[in-house]
């Protein structure tokens, strides 16, 4: 394990046990550990995928308004009879449309990634809002509604199906990252773009086909969300991107591209759910938790840049001699 994911997991282990402290062993019991993975599985979900972006160097401000698309197209296919499985996959591919062509214009226009998805933030959001009519959608109740819900069946799942395809997921976005040419491709064009397509790499491929991937995962994240709602809302996720990229810093990815980690990125997401919820079950208010996880973001970026300035000090010569 590279030592700045064994970092973020250590801070995870330290502020989960200063609310140990502060609330007492109820707040590391079973299920209060279920509440908390459960809270994060949408935020985890949708940071996989913006951590691949992160990589290659790029961001994507427009998963939150992704995810309630994908919300209202995963009850709208419901309440036209559409069997769960083929609607949770239209709301998946509803999201990957979205990357595709975040992927397309920055790579066809050459505009940096922030200006374009901000720019698809809103038209993926006013999209939402007219597919839904500006109202929240009712859906049948179907199994997608149980993807986040408590095991009481005795099933043999222990966990909600959400959060096992959370894992799941995990594991092939780690193994993706790794282990396979994609994911070498990813790193490449984050650390350096120029010499990237200098060795031969595909750039614009890599960049439309991570997009399109990250975006996939907020549909699947959208899907999750509709299964806690019970409903289609385009309003939903307003601001949750900020919390999914704020996961992935956290968790040791770099802006500059070039860096970030499965495990860390997972860690990150925990070390904010801890502290929401923490914070709540202590009874501070909401921005007693802003700030802390204000003051964590900016901590983290500024730990970034001081080993990347270290880095490069050792790299010239300076001090590695």
């Amino acid at each position: 394990m590279k030592s700045a994911s064994a970092g973020v997991l250590l801070g995870l282990v330290l502020v989960a046990l200063l609310f140990v402290v502060l609330i007492g062993p109820q707040f590391i019991r079973p299920a209060n550990l279920e509440l908390m993975a459960r809270q994060t599985a949408i935020v985890c979900v949708a940071a996989l995928g913006m951590t691949m972006v992160i990589i290659s160097g790029g961001i994507d401000l427009s998963v939150g308004s992704v995810i309630a698309l994908s919300t209202v197209v995963t009850a709208l296919l419901l309440r036209a009879n559409i069997s769960p499985a083929v609607a949770a996959l239209g709301a998946m591919a509803a999201g990957a449309v979205c990357g595709l062509i975040n992927g397309a214009l920055i790579t066809g226009l050459r505009v940096v990634p922030f200006i374009v998805t901000l720019g698809t933030m809103l038209l993926v959001r006013g999209a939402a809002k007219g597919l839904s009519d500006e109202r929240r959608i009712e859906a049948p109740i179907t199994w997608l509604n149980d993807l986040l819900r408590t095991v009481r069946d005795g099933n043999g799942l222990l966990l909600p199906l959400g959060i096992w395809i959370t894992v799941a997921l995990a594991f092939v976005v780690a193994v993706t990252l790794q282990f396979t040419r994609f994911g070498r491709h990813l790193f490449a064009v984050g650390s350096n773009e120029r010499t990237a397509r200098l060795c031969g790499v595909r750039v614009d491929r890599a960049k439309v086909t991570v997009y399109t991937v990250a975006a996939m995962l907020a549909g699947l994240a959208g899907v999750m969300e509709f299964s806690r709602l019970s409903v289609g809302d385009p309003t939903v996720a307003v601001g949750l991107e900020l919390d999914v990229i704020a996961a992935v810093i956290i968790g040791g990815g770099s802006l500059a591209g070039g860096k970030g980690s499965v495990i860390g990125t997972l860690a990150g997401a925990g070390i904010m759910t801890v502290i929401q919820i923490g914070c709540s079950q202590k009874g501070l208010p909401n921005w007693v938790q802003e700030i802390v996880t204000g003051t964590i973001i900016v901590f983290a970026v500024a730990l970034d840049h001081w080993r990347a300035s270290f880095q490069g000090r050792v790299g010239w010569g300076g001090w590695g001699g």
